[in-house]
């Protein structure tokens, strides 16, 4: 899916009415790669192995078997944009990352796939 700003309520909604796994990044206040990681950590509850570098990250977004079985997935990232105008390089590696996963999960036959929202501000 392209990244794309869009509110969160409605998708979030549609998603559990279809038994999909959420999970929401929030990114208000963060600031600094090493706080993006932390917030990613935990709000995707990574396991222990996670070592908080942009390829650890691209590594659990490529697996996710610790999320609850689900026909599929949406990570929805929130108040990202202080983030995005903070720190422009690693918001671009950022959306890449959550760009390739995506596809990765896209191109998988019979396993859940992986949706990534970047929600815009409330309507």
């Amino acid at each position: 899916m392209t990244l794309d700003p869009r509110p969160l309520d409605p998708a979030l909604a549609a998603a559990e009415k279809a038994g999909w796994s959420t999970v929401r990044l929030d990114l208000d206040g963060v600031r600094s790669k090493a706080a993006l990681m932390r917030r990613c950590a935990a709000a995707l509850r990574v396991p222990e192995w996670f070592g908080g570098n942009w390829d650890a990250l691209a590594d659990a977004l490529a697996d996710l078997s610790w999320l609850p079985d689900a026909p599929g997935r949406l990570l929805a990232v929130t108040s990202w944009r202080g983030y995005a105008a903070e720190r422009p390089e690693d918001w671009a590696t950022l959306q890449e990352i959550l760009q390739e996963a995506a596809e990765f999960w896209r191109r998988q036959d019979g396993t859940p796939g992986l949706t990534v929202l970047l929600a815009g501000p409330p309507s």
